[in-house]
């Protein structure tokens, strides 16, 4: 999540605006797509693919790259003519200079936290001597490239505070180069490790070393769409070079599997987790690292349930699982035991057990109570002791410490309040502020509500919904409606600046939890994944209905976004009901159902998504494949797809096969564009003045269909 940004007030009078939603205007002339006549028979039914050419990296393909730049310069040319594309840059830069911390960490008594101090690219990495130390800068990663887009990921200080993994992302890709550096000096080690991605990594007690994943180094030219396999875990020890880590675990009968290692609190063990997509369907594998060169020794097998590990004492395990419990619980295990004989000590609750650690003697637990978030606390026998106080509405994130210490940090935010950073003592029970923005609005002029809708089959829906107090609820206004549904993963209360930007300047934001996220648990996942996908599609569709039989908005107000499995859903549900929508924004989509997982992470996704080439399967995905189902002749929305060059999660592929698609379909007047961004991305890394720049015209192109009448000059008025 990325945290808040300063607002400055907005004259009222600049805001008249329910404008009629816009038209087309001239027709647009695309450029020319080379179509192809790749066609194939998948189980009796043939299958065009005429643009199958264009999944070529973009990087190697000098035929990609002329229709990239091609497409590029009628999406800006067209971008240029909106009346409210310079208010929504000058308003978006507004609301991302801000000051924004990260949650600290404390090793060594030395206090390690991030901070940007408003319009910075990246994050700073800071350190303090003590919790009131003065702080200096440890890491600056906006040296580190002229146009920004190389970032600080993943970091983690020894226990003994000396020394400091960190990892480069470069231009957005997903693999990283860990580093280390020498924290009283500030100057970087020698080590470094390539070719490690979706990688925990974490020291060894003594400080001597860390543990890591990585996969094989990849062919020449193609590190962005090769499929990921054959992980395993290695240790490097501080000093050598990375040909001579020690493999730890590594599974070469099964290339699928993902592998990733983590050290118990108190350094004996290492716990590594082996899954094969993107369920969180574990085996546990454990190594004495007290016994020198000591074999794994399977523990959990089968690669059926969550088993998250939140704390030991001694050979006394604390597991947070969904075994026998769809919204999660507490159990307890001695590990010299089968785990079949585990304890249950906080039960299955009517909310969903989201996260929980163990600081000093307590256990902290995060729920999701209808997606927003409760947090409770424990003794280490599962007595329920109390509760955090939060703020109301929001989100907490955090409380990872130790069960040597009683301190840890949190963060809590809403859709109208920029997170602000907290210190929890478990044993007083009581929080402190470590950092907070310092605020130009007041959050109390923006509602943030809940409501809840009967989807198609009468499933009840929550969806959140913000807007300026002030807003005329009498008539329809313009809306953007937010959604993700999928892969477990819930959509809850964040503060984001470009939906606060569009807020702040009259529109509606409405985030619908949809089936397929986690909010209610595993339940609520499975409704919206594989035969059950259209669920996930229904739900939205039923967020739109909603919104329009209420009077929220209207179909000519109505705007859709999504990223990633979102921008699919948007694909799906822009081919299912054109009709509902003034325009939409899919964004870095999942949009060949039939191919997706034959690249990068893709191989990941058949947990959600299915099989591509089992026959079961592949009806449901040809059924709803965005790419495979546009339909020609229908009058389509708006679209604006975004992608980038350098993802190598959701391969630019996806997005680029479909707006061919798309803009070769009669599918009405509208303009159907992409935009693509270069040395970027799926989204983490991405430098602050290009999300600016990415989410202006975004949200400019769908104030344009929706009627939100945005001023031509600056929105800096008193």
């Amino acid at each position: 999540m990325r945290l808040p940004a300063a607002l400055l007030a907005i004259s009222l009078a600049a805001l008249a605006m329910n404008a009629p939603a816009q038209t087309a205007g001239p027709a647009l002339t695309y450029p020319e797509t080379t179509r192809g006549t790749v066609v194939e028979e998948q189980f009796g039914e043939r299958i065009a693919d005429p643009y199958r050419w264009l999944e070529n990296d973009v990087r190697e393909d000098a035929q990609v790259r002329a229709w990239v730049t091609s497409q590029n310069e009628v999406t800006n040319a067209y971008l240029a003519t909106l009346p409210g594309r310079d208010a929504f840059r000058a308003r978006m830069t507004q609301m991302y200079d801000y000051e924004r911390f990260g949650l600290p960490e404390e090793a060594g008594g030395h206090y390690f936290y991030t901070r940007n101090d408003g319009l910075q690219n990246q994050s700073v990495l800071y350190v303090r001597d003590g919790l009131n130390g003065t702080p200096r800068v440890l890491i600056d990663p906006n040296g580190w490239s002229q146009d920004g887009a190389t970032a600080l990921a993943e970091w983690s200080p020894s226990e003994d505070g000396r020394h400091l993994i960190y990892s480069v992302q470069d231009g957005g890709t997903d693999w990283r180069t860990v580093r280390v550096l020498d924290v009283a000096t500030g100057q970087p080690t020698q080590d470094e490790i390539r070719w490690v991605k979706f990688s925990n990594i974490d020291w060894a007690k003594d400080g001597s070393g860390f543990y890591y994943s990585r996969f094989p180094e990849p062919a020449q030219g193609a590190q962005f769409q090769s499929l990921n396999e054959n992980q395993a875990v290695y240790f490097h020890r501080l000093g050598t070079p990375q040909s001579a880590d020690r493999l730890i675990y590594a599974t070469p009968d099964h290339p699928r599997y993902n592998h990733n290692a983590q050290v118990s609190d108190d350094g004996r063990w290492l716990v590594i987790y082996t899954s094969e997509g993107t369920d969180a369907r574990y085996d546990i594998t454990l190594v004495d690292l007290t016994v020198p060169n000591a074999r794994p020794q399977p523990y959990v097998i089968g690669r059926e349930h969550d088993w998250t590990y939140v704390g030991n004492r001694g050979t006394t395990f604390y597991w947070r699982t969904n075994s026998g419990a769809a919204r999660q619980r507490i159990v307890t295990a001695d590990i010299t035991r089968p785990v079949a004989e585990a304890r249950e000590i906080v039960p299955e609750d009517a909310a969903t057990l989201d996260g929980a650690s163990i600081i000093g003697d307590q256990l902290v637990a995060e729920y999701l109570v209808d997606a927003k978030s409760e947090v409770r606390t424990f003794d280490l026998n599962g007595r329920r002791t109390g509760a955090v106080a939060l703020p109301g509405i929001g989100t907490a994130t955090g409380f990872q410490g130790h069960g040597s210490s009683t301190e840890t940090f949190y963060a809590f935010a809403s859709y109208n309040r920029p997170p602000t950073v907290y210190r929890y003592d478990s044993a007083t029970g009581q929080s402190s502020v470590f950092a907070q923005t310092e605020l130009a609005f007041d959050p109390n002029n923006y509602e943030v509500r809940q409501v809840f809708f009967n989807s198609r089959d009468g499933t009840r829906v929550p969806m959140f919904l913000v807007h300026r107090r002030d807003l005329d609820r009498a008539r329809p206004q313009p809306t953007l409606l937010y959604g993700y549904g999928g892969f477990n993963v819930s959509s809850t209360p964040a503060f984001q600046p470009r939906w606060m930007t569009w807020v702040d300047m009259g529109g509606v934001l409405a985030v619908a939890n949809i089936r397929g996220g986690g909010e209610y648990g595993q339940a609520w996942h499975d409704a919206g994944r594989r035969a059950n996908k259209q669920n996930v599609f229904d739900d939205f569709i039923g967020a739109a209905e909603y919104l329009i039989r209420e009077g929220v908005t209207s179909n000519r107000n109505l705007a859709i976004e999504g990223r990633s499995n979102g921008g699919l859903l948007v694909g799906a549900v822009v081919n299912q009901r054109p009709d509902l929508f003034a325009a939409a924004l899919p964004g870095v989509g999942v949009m060949d159902m039939l191919r997706f997982d034959r690249f990068t992470a893709g191989r990941y996704w058949v947990d959600d998504y299915g099989y591509p080439d089992r026959e079961p399967d592949f009806r449901i995905l040809r059924a709803y494949s965005p790419y495979h189902n546009i339909r020609a002749g229908a009058p389509y929305p708006a679209v604006l797809v975004t992608t980038a060059d350098t993802d190598d999660r959701v391969v630019p592929g996806h997005s680029f096969k479909y707006i061919a698609a798309l803009q070769a379909a009669d599918a009405g007047p509208q303009p159907h564009l992409i935009r693509i961004e270069t040395r970027a991305g799926h989204g983490s890394g991405k430098p602050t003045d290009k999300q600016i720049e990415e989410y202006s015209d975004m949200y400019a192109f769908i104030a344009h269909f929706t009627g939100l009448n945005v001023p031509a000059g600056s929105t800096t008025a008193p």
